[in-house]
């Protein structure tokens, strides 16, 4: 497996004055798994590497071993339907095609992509791998989602590069896939740099770095600008992190309101005290996505119905697997002018059927008058509970409803 690394080794500084110092520097470090899903993929297919390979669509198209022992796959140009991609290669990527877009435009983009169903099952197996690679390394982990955490490395006396190596090689030996790491003195830098190097590579980042490492990017690598921030920030002159950073604190302020204004001048100035938490009980589990084009809520009601439910499925599947019932269903949306609209509705007994969360997040989207294009759509559910402390709920009746509202 072949490291690169972006930066020579250093010792990171600590912002703290020095009577307050009593643990050594902060090391924190951002871990990316590369392509997650399609990599697993690759792992099963090996005879895949190389080549543009799409995993989505509706899940019916398996590849086929024939008598020879090779395989036949599915390819984009022979997918019909409303499907939406889920992740892609990087060989597919280079062609344009990213995740939400939807598959029969992917397959005008490149049409003999390979097409691949996702399997959530095997993308959970390897995501618990590699954790808890990391985990007997270095134990002070955040989990942030199947294919990424932040890691604590401030107290362990390795040297950073070498730890961060040795972590790497850890990963793949557990899992045969590569991860991209960032390490900096906080968790904010460590998600930029955990980007700059992909696939495979090291990037190692200290406060005296910023003005040549970070500033030139622009302002939408920073976690927490979305696209509505970006195209505001760029109505105002101002694309690159260096041109926030240098922004007058008070002028963003105005624009953006105090609060997020505040923290717009000091992400932009690497500026970033959250802690590592390593263990917290959520308050509501949630998916949402945002769309490669905006959609229209007629013209493209069949693609938004089939994300809803998608939406809606899998955050079931995150409530079962992490033994959790919820009680309000909430949803979403962002439309073409970024407003965004939330909308709940609380049940009277707890649950984590998709069925039943599919039926209460339509009831909430009858209640959005859907008269502009849609951006974003999420779907969420609040009010948890433990699954072992409360007795199991009943399960609703099956099948899928309309989504009357689009």
């Amino acid at each position: 497996m072949g490291s690169r690394t972006k930066a020579l080794p250093v010792v990171l500084n600590d912002a703290r004055p020095k009577s307050a110092v009593s643990r050594p520097p902060r090391r924190i470090a951002h871990l990316d798994m590369d392509a997650f899903y399609a990599s697993v993929e690759l792992l099963r297919y090996p005879d895949l590497r190389g080549q543009p390979v799409v995993i989505g669509g509706r899940g019916d198209q398996q590849p086929v071993t024939l008598a020879d022992g090779s395989r036949r796959y599915a390819r984009l140009r022979d997918y019909a339907g409303r499907g939406v991609i889920t992740t892609s290669t990087y060989e597919a990527r280079a062609l344009g095609i990213f995740s939400a877009m939807g598959v029969m435009k992917a397959a005008k983009l490149a049409p003999d992509a390979v097409l691949l169903p996702v399997d959530f099952d095997a993308y959970r197996h390897y995501s618990g791998l590699f954790k808890a690679a990391v985990a007997n390394i270095a134990p002070l982990i955040e989990d942030r989602g199947i294919d990424e955490i932040y890691i604590d490395l401030s107290d362990l006396p390795d040297e950073t590069l070498a730890l961060a190596k040795r972590i790497k090689q850890a990963v793949f030996d557990a899992t045969g896939l590569t991860c991209s790491i960032g390490i900096s003195p906080n968790k904010l830098l460590s998600k930029i740099c955990s980007d700059l190097d992909k696939p495979d590579g090291i990037t190692l980042l200290e406060q005296s770095d910023i003005p040549a490492r970070i500033w030139p990017l622009p302002v939408r690598k920073i976690n927490g600008i979305g696209p509505k921030a970006t195209e505001k920030l760029a109505a105002l002159g101002i694309g690159t992190i260096a041109e926030l950073a240098q922004a007058d604190a008070g002028f963003l302020q105005t624009h953006f309101g105090r609060s997020y204004g505040t923290w717009l001048h000091e992400a932009a100035n690497g500026i970033d005290d959250s802690p590592v938490i390593t263990y917290s009980e959520p308050k509501s589990i949630s998916r949402e996505t945002t769309f490669e084009r905006d959609l229209h809520p007629r013209h493209d009601r069949a693609m938004l119905t089939e994300i809803f439910t998608w939406l809606c499925t899998h955050v079931a599947e995150d409530l079962q697997r992490k033994g959790y019932l919820g009680r309000t269903i909430g949803i979403k949306l962002r439309f073409e002018d970024f407003h965004t609209v939330t909308r709940d509705m609380t049940l009277p007994t707890l649950t984590a059927d998709a069925a039943t969360i599919r039926r209460t997040a339509g009831e909430c989207l009858r209640r959005i008058p859907l008269d502009k294009k849609i951006r974003l759509l999420g779907v969420r559910v609040s009010a948890l509970s433990s699954k072992s402390a409360v007795p199991a709920p009943a399960a609703s009746p099956q099948g899928e409803l309309p989504l009357a509202a689009l």
